[in-house]
């Protein structure tokens, strides 16, 4: 069976980068932390992680060849207690979300054990260019 690719369309013209992202992101398909994405109004998102337990400084938050890392790291202070059972592991976690251009990070903020991190997406502008033909 013949893998499609973007370079087997001749019209389309470097999508390479757009395919290994596209493959890059099936492959990071991870379920920890849940998150949402909402839109909160034209040009506006705002995605929701829920990193109970998390503090601020157990968080970083990243823009990486176009790509929003948001890594969590608890401290374990397991050593100093003595714990009976232990159901809540102090897990690290890295989610990316991949940016189109145009897409720039806001703010963040954390709220009840939630991380929100807001973006824009500013729409650029048609540009018509006319190329001159020169004799050869």
């Amino acid at each position: 069976m013949t893998k499609l690719t973007l370079g087997s369309y001749p019209h389309m013209l470097g999508f390479e980068q757009l395919e290994r992202l596209l493959e890059r992101t099936a492959k990071s398909s991870e379920g920890y932390p849940p998150f949402n994405i909402e839109q909160r109004s034209e040009g506006a998102y705002r995605i929701t992680l829920a990193v109970a337990g998390f503090s601020e400084g157990d968080l970083s938050i990243t823009v990486e060849d176009r790509q929003l890392v948001i890594r969590g790291r608890q401290r374990d202070d397991g050593a100093e207690r003595i714990f009976l059972h232990r159901g809540i592991a102090a897990r690290q976690f890295q989610r990316s979300f991949v940016l189109a251009d145009g897409v720039e990070v806001g703010e963040a903020c954390m709220e009840n054990g939630l991380l929100h991190v807001d973006l824009t997406m500013s729409r650029p502008e048609t540009v018509v260019q006319t190329i001159k033909i020169r004799k050869g």
